[in-house]
């Protein structure tokens, strides 16, 4: 008897095993695992005011932004080249406490000047500091463009939260650095704008705003830029993999003063398989174009052992996959010069916040704008069970 029951135990354990399997095998053969944004809904903007000064320095030129999650605080970049103050970064305060972003919402909290390896302030105009990271180890890492007309190089180093103080360097591939000639490297104000580390604290990835002078043509009315995306190896600090990314063409509207200016001003790393969020800003005229895309290395061509695009066919090479998750201009809100981005905490009702930051450059004419949004992050298991469940809601 205790036999038979044995038998007919078994059937069940194994039914209950199948589904089990068959999901596992399923995920595994998903053409993406990685996490992707289902919705995205606006819950506010905050200005701050104009000419804002704090602790002595005029808060201004913000364009880019992180998060600590263990403190609840966002750590803004201050692209001044020393003009106004030592090159610095903020530390904000921003209220999610009902669910939104009040216009009154943003709090500065401590100004934290840069230092270099010697403890020593950073020359005026050595400097362009535009991304900024936050790791795991109480530390930033902070992207400066540098300037290719005096041939200062871009640069990516570590510093101290706390003091402010350089820690590391990283090494800029040859292909990066502008030269007498001005046949290669970076083009000026368009080098390293973005600054993003994934969740593991394992990788860090930055990106020209627009293309490498080797590579193509800058942006232009209706044309875009062949990027490259330069991807770091944070367990040994150095440069492994580069990718191609191409902004979109941009059509002004009403273009009277005939000043165009587009590119990548910012990445934001949603997981540790290479799927991101980036931000594509373009003054067109007559004021901002910012689209927000979701991105994927997944089947992307790893470009760094091409010095030149306009050397090979680059017909024949993969570039970054790119969705439009939202076009900022369907917004009911006046657009200024949005350069950075991350994701914040967690709201209320449990969606996780994204938090877009404007640089003012310093001009009466324009602002420090903080837009706020609401987004749905979905892994595969989720996109799974929507798949064969239509109505399926979490």
């Amino acid at each position: 008897m205790q036999l038979s029951k044995k038998i007919f135990e078994f059937p069940r354990i194994f039914l209950f095993l199948i589904p089990i399997i068959i999901i596992t095998i399923v995920l595994t053969k998903l053409p993406s695992n990685g996490v992707e944004i289902s919705s995205i809904e606006f819950i506010g903007e905050a200005i701050l005011p104009k000419g804002l000064i704090f602790q002595k320095s005029e808060i201004g030129g913000l364009s880019g932004i992180t998060y600590n999650t263990k403190d609840n605080l966002y750590y803004a970049i201050s692209d001044d080249r020393g003009q106004k103050a030592a090159a610095r970064f903020y530390t904000l305060k921003i209220d999610f406490s009902k669910g939104y972003l009040q216009k009154g919402g943003i709090i500065p909290v401590s100004v934290t000047t840069l230092l270099n390896e010697n403890g020593q302030t950073f020359r005026p105009a050595e400097t362009d500091t535009e991304g900024i990271a936050l790791t795991n180890k109480a530390t930033v890492f902070i992207s400066s463009e540098g300037d290719a007309a005096k041939l200062i190089n871009p640069f990516v180093k570590e510093f101290s939260l706390s003091s402010g103080r350089e820690i590391a360097t990283l090494p800029i591939p040859n292909k990066f650095l502008p030269d007498k000639t001005n046949q290669k490297g970076i083009r000026n104000n368009l080098a390293f704008e973005s600054l993003t580390i994934t969740p593991d604290n394992k990788h860090l990835f930055t990106a020209t705003e627009n293309a490498l002078i080797q590579d193509g043509v800058a942006a232009k009315p209706n044309i875009g830029s062949p990027c490259r995306i330069l991807q770091y190896n944070l367990l040994n600090n150095q440069s492994e993999k580069e990718f191609l990314y191409q902004t979109e063409p941009v059509a002004p509207f009403l273009n009277l003063i005939g000043k165009f200016a587009s590119g990548l001003p910012d990445l934001l790393a949603l997981d540790n398989q290479g799927h991101f969020l980036s931000l594509e800003r373009s003054f067109t005229g007559l004021g901002f174009a910012i689209s927000l895309f979701q991105v994927s290395l997944e089947e992307a061509d790893d470009i760094h052992n091409i010095d030149s695009l306009l050397a090979v066919d680059s017909k024949n090479i993969k570039p970054v996959k790119k969705k439009l998750l939202l076009d900022l201009r369907k917004l009911d809100v006046l657009l200024d010069n949005i350069e950075g981005l991350t994701l914040g905490p967690k709201l209320p009702d449990g969606q996780q916040s994204l938090i877009l930051i404007s640089d003012n450059n310093f001009n009466s004419l324009q602002r420090t704008q903080i837009l706020a949004f609401k987004i749905k992050i979905e892994n595969p298991l989720i996109r799974l069970l929507r798949r064969f469940i239509p109505n399926f809601n979490l």
